[in-house]
């Protein structure tokens, strides 16, 4: 039979070939050769060719000037609308963590080489953190960056840390990547990460990874550092847990 026939598991190859195409492309950093996708994937060239052609004539891939291929525009719209979907499907919990913890809440995914925030509760104070939904924020220097990172495995880490530059945003932001590797081994052990003042002076916020959801993401409060310094972290960590738990049996279920 043809690329279009159904698998025992009911989905059409073709299809199922495609999408892995766009993950691929998005594992490496959002751009690869035929060459490199061939040699991952395991599929002949002249497939992967004709796959991607497919994908550029509907706008979701590009073959830049150097023949590499990119994500393409649409996929914008996709993800937009997606992320808003998540952010949704998880503000009631966020509304409960920022109630018992006084704080904001937000959650955020996994987006390339970054994060992007995709809903946030405020905190009701008046001195408090601002976030933006839609807003884009480095792995390196933030609490739900490291908490993502902490999900992959080291060689992919490894891969990301080569691509990203880890701009200074504080003086207290690290941009050594040893030095983040070793962060993210405490992360990965505690299970829970802290931004203290890396990102933005003077804030201090504490993440940690959703599990089972349908892609990378994290839970985080964030707010002064005076006054998050002060919480019982033998009370909050657990809450946060357990609230990113509740977000991803939510998320599994709805996919």
């Amino acid at each position: 039979m043809s690329e279009a026939q159904t698998r025992a598991g009911g989905g059409v190859q073709s299809v199922d070939r495609a999408f892995e195409l766009l993950e691929l492309v998005a594992d490496a950093g959002g751009e690869a050769t035929l060459s490199q996708l061939a040699e991952v994937s395991g599929l002949p060239q002249p497939t992967i060719h004709r796959l991607l052609r497919t994908l550029i004539s509907g706008g979701y891939i590009r073959q830049q000037p150097s023949r590499r291929y990119s994500l393409g525009p649409r996929l914008i719209r996709l993800g937009e609308t997606a992320s808003r979907a998540l952010g949704a499907s998880a503000r009631t919990h966020l509304t409960r963590l920022r109630d018992l913890t006084g704080e904001t809440s937000n959650m955020a995914v996994l987006d390339g080489d970054q994060v992007v925030y995709v809903a946030q509760v405020p905190s009701p104070h008046a001195m408090r953190m601002f976030t933006e939904v839609g807003q884009r924020v480095d792995l390196h220097c933030t609490a739900v960056g490291k908490a993502v990172l902490a999900t992959l495995p080291p060689a992919e880490v490894d891969r990301i840390l080569s691509r990203i530059t880890m701009s200074p945003r504080t003086i207290h932001t690290i941009t050594d990547p040893a030095v983040i590797r070793e962060e993210i081994d405490r992360v990965r052990e505690h299970g829970y990460a802290v931004d203290d003042g890396e990102q933005e002076a003077g804030v201090r916020c504490f993440a940690v990874a959703i599990p089972d959801a349908p892609t990378r993401a994290a839970l985080s409060i964030c707010g002064p550092q005076a006054r998050v310094s002060g919480l019982d972290m033998a009370t909050v960590i657990p809450l946060l847990r357990d609230t990113a738990a509740s977000v991803g049996r939510d998320l599994s279920a709805a996919s």
